[in-house]
């Protein structure tokens, strides 16, 4: 679980895909309450004040492609460099944007204004101060048009960035930003480092620089990357010495693993939650929590593709999907069917919308009306001599978005529509079929962040090579509703936008859109200090801690 909320970290709708996620996202709207207690293993710590030491040790489903946050996508790269980094401001327990790095700002001219002052005690890892130069830097390295980022659309809105001392900076806009602030909640880079480099090819891609919490330490390809505690860390040393990411890529081995003790935590699927972590050594050992996450899947469909560009074929796949059989086969009945990319019970959330329901034979007639019959009888549908079948592809080790394939497919097949399930190791899933858009459809999660602003997924403009909007997505007027919700911060205004935004999507059906799951991680009992806030249970991670009889570092041999 990440430091603190994900998203901030990301600047846009980026879980690139909560990937290796789940449980859902990285942080909740309400208060997550545990299922069982660590009290059997901590009544005989000797410790009742966090101390220093140990290691923490976690999965990951996927190796990070980049230790840089501003040139990834993907959830493994941007959990790791939200520990090596820092960013201006950063989300608080209760979802509020708060200093950070900055010791102070100032929130001027109802809003195109923004004055910030930077702690001068900050220094990068390798001893250099971080100062105003460096925010400058990430700023212009950002809207720089040879910077291969998906995330350089909100530092664009900025008018004017000047520095205006060492430590101090100032930011104009010529109209109100909704996102202005939560711009400076990404990550500074270090001017001293990265000036000159080529971003495509540097070595600190790999090797980051940061001025956060941990460092690198150790990044052994395809096994396992390790971080060591920032001795000179501004806000203080971490209590925890070394975090250990491991790449593993299936969640039943991740789970031996945790059984074993071999791991610390994971994100636990709803089988794995409520049959086989109950009782015994579970209750002993380990504390799990179980919430609605801010995250949902989908099945996305590639608008280019002579499959999708009728609007009459994506709404009937829509009602061909049973999606409570989903929710009840897949998620063990933790979850609720997704209606649109928020979640449900938020203020932004968009509840007149009536569900398109589990209704196949009105599937058939709109597949007919669009053309598609079975002309030779072997049960699958064709048009022009062409049989309606398409390829799925999911990223490995996901068995939630495997298994929910398995029953799209079987759906689909009863009104004619023959489904291949492709899975694709991680990396080549992004760079071989996502970014170059050769794929037919994909399941895949985004987190939801607290923002409703989804301009950097769903704008036309971000319909390009390497964007978000990779499913090619095009719509003029939900390209207008972007761009204005995105200028005012009258949450009534941007409620009625964003209501139509998802009245588009509904009708349009860009995406199906599955489920919003429960987050269920679990925790070894001997970790310390979790505490369950509105923003989850990540965002005081560097002050957990492991009591001194219980720091036993297991082998790294794995």
């Amino acid at each position: 679980m990440n430091r603190f909320i994900l998203a901030a970290v990301m600047i846009t709708c980026l879980a690139f895909l909560s990937a290796c996620d789940q449980g859902g996202g990285q942080h909740t709207g309400e208060k997550a309450e545990p299922e069982t207690s660590s009290a059997s293993v901590a009544e005989n710590i000797v410790d009742s004040k966090p101390v220093y030491g140990g290691r923490y040790t976690e999965p990951t489903l996927a190796e990070p492609m980049c230790l840089i946050s501003a040139l990834s996508s993907d959830s493994a790269s941007h959990e790791v460099a939200s520990k090596i980094f820092v960013s201006a401001l950063k989300y608080n327990k209760d979802i509020e944007l708060v200093p950070y790095a900055a010791e102070s700002f100032e929130v001027l001219e109802g809003g195109k204004l923004l004055k910030f002052k930077l702690r001068e005690d900050i220094r990068w890892t390798d001893g250099e101060p971080l100062t105003a130069e460096d925010v400058e830097f990430t700023y212009n390295m950002m809207i720089d048009p040879k910077t291969p980022t998906a995330y350089a659309g909100d530092f664009k809105n900025i008018k004017e960035f000047k520095r205006t001392g060492k430590y101090t900076f100032e930011v104009r806009y010529d109209k109100i930003f909704a996102r202005s602030l939560i711009t400076w909640a990404s990550d500074i880079l270090p001017k001293h480092i990265l000036e000159g480099e080529d971003l495509n090819t540097t070595k600190y891609r790999r090797n980051p620089v940061g001025a956060g919490p941990y460092k690198l330490k150790e990044w052994i390809p395809g096994r396992r990357l390790i971080l060591e505690a920032n001795e000179d860390y501004f806000e203080g040393r971490p209590y925890i010495d070394e975090l250990v990411y491991r790449v593993i890529p299936d969640i039943s081995t991740q789970f031996l693993e945790l059984k074993s003790g071999s791991l610390d935590s994971m994100g636990l699927t709803p089988q794995q939650y409520l049959f086989q972590t109950k009782g015994g050594n579970w209750d002993r050992n380990f504390q799990k929590f179980k919430y609605l996450s801010f995250s949902y899947s989908y099945l996305g469909f590639n608008m280019e593709s002579p499959f999708f560009k009728d609007l009459r074929v994506r709404r009937a796949i829509n009602y061909a999907i049973d999606k409570e059989e989903i929710v009840k086969g897949v998620l063990f009945g933790l979850g609720y069917p997704a209606m649109g990319p928020y979640k449900p019970g938020t203020w932004v959330y968009n509840d007149k919308l009536k569900p398109y329901g589990y209704h196949p034979e009105k599937a058939k007639a709109l597949l007919k009306e669009a053309g598609w019959v079975d002309t030779d009888g072997d049960g699958i549908l064709d048009r022009d001599g062409k049989p309606f079948s398409f390829s799925v592809i999911i990223n490995q080790g996901n068995s939630l978005r495997i298994k929910s394939a398995t029953i799209i497919q079987n759906r689909l097949r009863d009104v004619g529509i023959e489904v291949k399930i492709r899975t694709v190791e991680w990396a080549a899933f992004l760079k071989e079929f996502i970014d170059t858009g050769r794929f037919d459809a994909t399941i895949l999660g985004w987190n939801i962040l607290q923002d409703p602003d989804i301009y950097s997924v769903w704008h036309s403009s971000k319909a390009v090579p390497g964007g978000l909007n990779f499913i090619k997505y095009k719509n003029d007027e939900l390209d207008e509703l972007l761009d204005k919700g995105r200028s005012t911060l009258d949450q009534s205004e941007r409620k009625v936008i964003y209501d139509r935004v998802q009245e588009i999507m509904h009708e349009e059906q860009p995406y199906c859109f599955l489920y919003v799951p429960m987050a269920l991680p679990i925790y070894s009992s001997r970790i310390q200090g979790l505490k369950v806030e509105p923003a989850g249970l990540g965002y005081n991670a560097d002050w957990w801690w492991i009591p001194t009889q219980l720091q036993k570092k297991p082998s790294l041999q794995q």
